[in-house]
C-alpha cells in the first residue's frame, strides 16, 4: 500500500489520477474509487467488483462484499485507488491484507496522516506546496494560456502566486479569475483579498464566487448542494448551459470524459456554507436543504418557506420519514426534489408547480396531488413507486426524461402527445403494464424507449414515427405479438433488443431501420426463418444475437449482412449445421456454446475473417470436422477437447 497525504487543494487526487493513467494498463483489473468518504461501503464494494470483473454486482451487506472480494480477487493483480479516505473503517473494509493477488497495488489519498500510520503504511508521499517556478507556470497557463506571464504582467503574477501560497487549486482558480483582465483590473481584484477573515485559499474561492453573475451563482450552489458527481447532461436540462461553461472556464467545476461533474471539496464546502449563512438557525428559510436533520424537520413539521429552491433527502442510514400532508404548501419556489434513501410515507395535499426536477424512487403516492400541473417539469423519475396512473400528464412541454421503471401498479400509459420534447422514456420492469397509447409512437424527439420486462404488455403503438430514436428495448415482453408498422425512415436507431419477446411477425416496413448496428433476437421462439429473411437488407448490422432459438439450420439470409462482425448462436440446441456459404464475409467472432445438436461447421477458407470461434459443450461435433477445417493451419488452439468438445474449446486465429 502507498499513501498520498496532504492538505485540501494540494493536488492529491491529481497525482493519483496521473498514476492511474500511467500504470493502470499493467494490471489485470483496476478501479479508481473517488470521494470514498462520501460513499457507502456496500456501493463501493459493488463499484470495485463491477470495474474489475465487469458484471453488475448486487451486494446486500458489507460482510458479503468483503467475502466476495476476497474470493473473486485474491488471485488477480489489480490496481486500486482509494481517493479521499477519512476513516480507518473505510480502509479496513475496502483493502484488507492479502485480499488481492501478487503484484497488486493499493494507493490511498487522505488528509489524515494518522490514518495511514494506524494502518502501518510505510510508503507515504507527502504532497507539498508548489515551489515558486512551478507555481508561476501553473498560474500562467490558466491566466495567460502560456507557461510564463508576459513581461509587463510579471509583477501581477508574482503577487497572485503569493496569495495562492503554493496551492494548485488556488493557483488554478485565481489564474482563471484573472484571465483576460487588464493589469489595473487585476490589481484591483487582488486588492480585494486584503482584510478578509479567511485563509488565503478561502479568500480566493470566495472572491471567485462573488465575481460570478447571479445565474452562475445559482448553478454553482445547485451543484455544490445536489449535483456534485452527477451527469452533466441531466443537469443541463434544468440549468442554463452557458452557466456550466462559465463554471468550467473559471475552474470551479470540471467535466470528466464520462460527463460526470466534479467539484473540489473546498468549493463544495464554500457553497454549502453560503447557503447555511442565509438562515443559520431556521433551515426552512434557506434556499437549499441537504443535511438530513434539517430536511427531516422541514418535511415533518411543515416549516418550509418560499425561500426553498431545492431539497435532497440523504440520510446516514435508510430510514422512514412521516410526511406532513402540508409539508410542501409554502415552498412555492421549490424546483428540485431528490430522495436518495428515505422511505417517505404519508399523503401530501400539494406539490409546487415550480418543480423542474423530481427524483423520488419508491414513492408511496398512488397519484400526484390534483393541483400539480407539472408544466415546468424537465425530469420525472419515480422508480419502483406506487404510482398507478398518469392522467395528469397532459401538457408537459418541458419534460425531457421520465423514468418509471419497476412501477408495479402502473397498468396503462395514456396519451403523451402533450409531452412533445421527451427524449428518454424508461418503463422497464413495469410488470402490470398492459397498454401503451399510440401517441408514444409519434414522439419524434424520443431517443431511448425501454420497455424491457413489461411481461404483460400486449399493445405498444400501432405505428412508429420516431426519427430521433436510438435505442429500443422490448426484451422479455412475452405477450407482445407484433411489431408496429414503421412509417418513416428511422436511421438513428442503432440498437434493437427483442430478446425473449413474444413477437411473431415483423412488418415489411422494418426496412426503414436503415442505421441498425445491434440486433438482439435471443430466445425469440416465435420468429421463423421467413421473418428473418425480411432483415436481409441491413447492410449496417454489426452484431446479431440469435442465441437460444430453435433453428435447425442457420438461415442463408444471414450471409447478406455484409458488415456483420459478431454472431452469437449460443444455446441453439436444435441447430444441426451451418451451411458452407452462410457466414457473412466480415464476421470475426462466432459463438456456438451449447449447440448440442450441431454436427457440422463450415470449412473456413484461408481468406476468412473469423478470428475467434468458440465451441463449448457441442457434444455431437466430431473432432474430425474440426481438425479437417482448412483454416486450422493458422490457428493457435488452447484447452482443446476434440472428441466431444465437452470442455472449453476456443480457436484464436491470426
Amino acid at each position: 500500500m502507498v499513501g498520498i497525504w496532504g492538505t485540501s487543494g494540494i493536488g492529491k487526487t491529481t497525482i493519483a489520477k496521473a498514476i492511474w493513467n500511467a500504470i493502470a494498463h499493467e494490471f489485470e483489473g483496476s478501479c479508481f474509487l473517488p470521494n470514498v468518504r462520501e460513499g457507502s461501503l456496500v456501493q463501493l464494494h459493488e463499484t470495485l467488483l463491477d470495474k474489475v470483473l465487469g458484471k453488475n454486482w448486487k451486494i446486500q451487506s458489507v460482510d458479503e462484499g468483503i467475502g466476495v472480494i476476497k474470493k473473486r480477487l485474491r488471485h488477480k493483480k489489480i490496481l486500486l485507488i482509494l481517493d479521499d479516505v477519512d476513516h480507518l473503517e473505510q480502509l479496513e473494509n475496502l483493502a484488507g491484507d492479502d485480499w488481492f493477488g501478487e503484484g497488486s497495488r493499493v494507493i490511498i489519498t487522505t488528509k489524515d496522516r494518522g490514518l495511514l500510520d494506524n494502518r502501518e503504511i510505510e510508503l507515504i508521499y507527502e504532497v507539498k506546496k508548489l515551489e515558486y517556478n512551478l507555481a508561476l507556470e501553473l498560474f500562467s497557463w490558466h491566466a495567460f494560456g502560456r507557461s510564463e506571464p508576459p513581461k509587463d504582467y510579471l509583477e501581477l503574477a508574482q503577487r497572485a502566486i503569493a496569495f495562492a501560497d503554493g496551492l494548485p487549486l488556488a493557483l488554478t482558480i485565481l489564474g482563471s479569475h484573472l484571465r483576460n483582465r487588464s493589469i489595473g483590473r487585476g490589481q484591483v481584484i487582488l486588492d480585494g483579498y486584503k482584510g478578509e477573515p479567511y485563509t488565503h485559499i478561502e479568500r480566493i474561492l470566495q472572491k471567485s464566487y462573488d465575481a460570478l453573475d447571479d445565474d452562475a451563482k445559482e448553478v454553482f450552489l445547485d451543484i455544490a448542494c445536489f449535483f456534485k458527481g452527477g451527469n452533466k447532461n441531466s443537469v443541463l436540462g434544468i440549468v442554463p448551459k452557458n452557466c456550466i461553461e462559465v463554471l468550467v472556464d473559471k475552474a470551479m467545476i470540471t467535466i470528466e470524459f464520462n460527463h460526470r461533474i466534479l467539484m473540489h471539496d473546498l468549493l463544495e464546502k464554500l457553497g454549502k456554507d453560503i447557503v447555511h449563512k442565509e438562515s443559520p438557525n431556521d433551515p426552512g428559510k434557506r434556499s437549499r436543504l441537504w443535511f438530513y436533520e434539517d430536511v427531516k424537520q422541514v418535511l415533518t413539521e411543515s416549516t418550509g418557506t418560499r425561500n426553498i429552491k431545492g431539497i435532497m433527502v440523504k440520510l446516514l442510514e435508510p430510514d422512514e420519514i412521516i410526511l406532513n400532508p402540508e409539508c410542501f404548501r409554502n415552498m412555492v419556489n421549490l424546483q428540485i426534489f431528490i430522495n436518495h434513501n428515505a422511505s417517505l410515507r404519508g399523503a401530501i395535499n400539494y406539490l409546487p408547480n415550480t418543480l423542474r426536477f423530481i427524483d423520488w424512487p419508491s414513492c408511496q403516492l398512488q397519484s400526484l396531488p390534483p393541483n400539480f400541473q407539472g408544466n415546468r417539469l424537465v425530469a420525472f423519475n419515480m422508480l419502483s413507486s406506487h404510482i398507478r396512473h398518469l392522467e395528469g400528464f397532459k401538457h408537459l412541454p418541458n419534460l425531457t426524461s421520465m423514468d418509471l421503471s419497476g412501477c408495479q401498479f402502473l397498468e396503462k400509459i395514456p396519451d403523451l402527445s402533450g409531452i412533445p420534447n421527451i427524449k428518454y422514456l424508461i418503463l422497464s420492469g413495469c410488470r402490470r403494464l398492459v397498454e401503451i397509447d399510440d401517441s408514444v409512437g409519434l414522439l419524434d424527439k424520443l431517443v431511448q424507449l425501454n420497455l424491457s420486462r413489461c411481461v404483460k404488455l400486449t399493445r405498444f403503438a400501432t405505428t412508429l414515427r420516431l426519427k430521433s430514436l436510438e435505442e429500443l428495448d422490448l426484451s422479455d415482453c412475452k405477450r407482445l405479438k407484433s411489431f408496429p408498422e414503421i412509417e418513416v425512415e428511422m436511421e438513428s436507431l442503432w440498437t434493437l433488443n427483442m430478446a425473449g419477446s413474444g413477437i411473431r411477425e415483423l412488418p415489411l416496413s422494418i426496412a426503414y431501420l436503415t442505421g441498425l448496428l445491434d440486433l438482439i433476437l435471443k430466445r425469440c421462439f416465435n420468429l421463423t426463418g421467413l421473418e428473418l429473411r425480411l432483415l436481409y437488407f441491413w447492410s449496417t448490422l454489426r452484431y446479431l444475437d440469435l442465441s437460444g432459438n430453435n433453428f435447425v439450420t442457420l438461415p442463408e439470409c444471414i450471409s447478406k449482412f455484409v458488415s456483420l462482425d459478431q454472431l452469437d448462436l449460443r444455446d441453439c440446441k436444435s441447430l444441426l449445421e451451418i451451411p458452407q456459404e452462410v457466414l457473412p464475409p466480415r464476421v470475426y467472432v462466432v459463438l456456438l456454446d451449447n449447440c448440442t445438436s450441431l454436427e457440422k461447421i463450415p470449412k473456413l477458407p484461408l481468406s476468412s475473417e473469423v478470428e475467434y470461434l468458440r465451441l463449448i459443450n457441442c457434444v455431437r461435433l466430431r473432432g474430425y470436422d474440426i481438425t479437417e477445417n482448412s483454416i486450422l493451419d493458422q490457428v493457435s488452439v488452447s484447452s482443446l477437447s476434440v472428441s466431444l468438445c465437452l470442455s472449453l474449446y476456443v480457436i484464436w486465429l491470426r
